[in-house]
């Protein structure tokens, strides 16, 4: 008889109290990494609320500029994860801290061309975006003062891929909480205290990003040179890293382009429903990354035991990742549409906007489940390294969200009476078709064991 047939239910129960506390484990820490992006655009946002509208719409799209740069670059964590976690579940330690490092060196090359352009070309990113007038130079002054941090938070990011594939992510919990009183404590300083306004709240964050970057490269770097990893750049594992990155890259750029439109579009809409857009994309930046960070901890799992050949126990752990993606995100959802009744007061003093704000908040709460179930099931296919499917899932429904947001644009908002539906129609759009489409597509490839090869 199979074994799995006469296995105690309480044995059943025990392992899965066991997975969700290694689940707990890995996912506490890692929010306290993935936060620290969305923490500091937040802050920036609550204070330069508070020189103005244009302040605040210029600042919207400054930082969906540095979001979806740096967050093109998502893929020197999440493929490195994968890496390191699949060599040492196949017992390969060193091979993997050397994956580790080769990711470092390309984080700090594609970082300091990333930063160096964008820097460049401040003021016609700003300008294809919709920004005008005061808030076009709003929007540059910002841009130009943070990008040039960007080498410092992708080398953060691909520090976090070795801590995550040894599954040793307290220090990147560490990490968040220092940079993000750090980049509180400037902000504060060179915002109210010097008056430099928009340029003093980028100036903030780029140091804190160079901060978080030293205080995670310098024991990544020990810990593997303790095991004899070489720590000179090496083009051949430079470009295999880059190369694994590439359809992850593709994936990100597909969600970050679907991102972009929908900025453009608030920003076509008015002053105030970019401003309002811009108070509930921050908050719903940073709660995302309590549900990636549900998605992340199953990827290591995952990724270590299709490693060992466990392809039985990464089933297990899919199903046990869902649930706690859709559990987390019923949960955070509530308290998302809750907290959004009054957040707009922390992000602006006009009420024209603390009520776009709310209105915005209470629609994205109601979908924080289907978001949950969505990252949950994307980490899991990332730490199997099935990139290449995410990469055209995604295409394919950016593409059609695209699509079907330009029709929303031009024939049904116009015929909206109010920048409330206007606001409430963006972010239904945005739920039912993109994160919805990318739900659909990832529950269809983790039913079967595709994946899994």
């Amino acid at each position: 008889m199979d074994a799995a047939t006469t296995r105690d239910p309480a044995d059943g129960a025990a392992g899965n109290a066991d997975t969700a506390r290694r689940l707990a484990a890995l996912a506490i820490p890692t929010f306290g990494q993935l936060i620290a992006e969305p923490t500091f655009i937040l802050i920036d946002t609550a204070i330069v609320g508070h020189i103005g509208d244009a302040a605040l719409a210029g600042l919207s799209i400054g930082s969906t500029i540095i979001l979806t740069a740096v967050g093109l670059c998502i893929f020197l964590a999440y493929s490195t994860t994968a890496q390191v976690a699949h060599l040492l579940g196949a017992g390969r330690r060193r091979e993997g801290l050397q994956a580790g490092i080769d990711g470092l060196w390309l984080a700090l090359l594609i970082g300091t061309v990333l930063g160096i352009g964008l820097f460049a070309g401040a003021e016609p990113l700003c300008r294809a975006l919709g920004g005008e007038g005061a808030v076009l130079d709003q929007a540059v002054r910002y841009t130009r003062a943070v990008v040039l941090g960007a080498p410092g938070m992708l080398l953060v990011y691909a520090a976090n891929g070795i801590f995550r594939g040894l599954q040793k992510v307290r220090i990147t919990l560490v990490a968040a909480v220092a940079g993000a009183v750090v980049n509180t404590a400037l902000e504060l300083l060179f915002v109210l205290v010097f008056g430099w306004g928009i340029t003093g709240s980028g100036a903030a964050t780029l140091i804190a990003q160079w901060f978080m970057g030293l205080f995670l490269v310098v024991p990544a770097v020990m810990w593997s040179k303790a095991d004899g990893v070489s720590l000179r750049p090496q083009l051949a594992g430079i470009m295999a890293a880059g190369g694994d990155g590439l359809p992850l890259f593709i994936r990100t750029l597909a969600i970050r382009a679907a991102m972009v439109m929908t900025v453009a579009s608030a920003a076509r809409m008015g002053t105030h429903v970019l401003a309002g857009f811009q108070a509930v994309n921050s908050s719903w930046n940073f709660a995302m990354n309590v549900l990636d960070s549900v998605g992340i901890a199953g990827q290591t799992l995952v990724g270590a035991a299709l490693g060992a050949r466990d392809r039985r126990r990464a089933r297990m752990l899919t199903r046990a990742t869902g649930i706690a993606g859709l559990v987390v995100g019923a949960a955070l959802g509530l308290a998302f549409a809750g907290v959004g009744l009054f957040a707009g007061r922390f992000f602006s003093p006009s009420p024209a906007i603390q009520l776009l704000t709310a209105v915005g908040m209470v629609t994205m709460g109601l979908f924080f489940p289907l978001q949950g179930w969505m990252m949950a099931l994307d980490g899991i296919l990332i730490g199997a390294r099935d990139f290449r499917y995410l990469a055209a899932t995604c295409t394919a429904t950016a593409v059609v969200y695209v699509a079907a947001l330009f029709a929303v644009v031009r024939f049904v908002v116009p015929a909206l009476s109010n920048d409330l539906a206007r606001t409430a129609m963006l972010w239904l759009a945005f739920n039912v078709v993109l994160m919805g489409g990318r739900g659909l597509a990832n529950g269809l490839r983790t039913r079967g064991t595709a994946w899994m090869r």
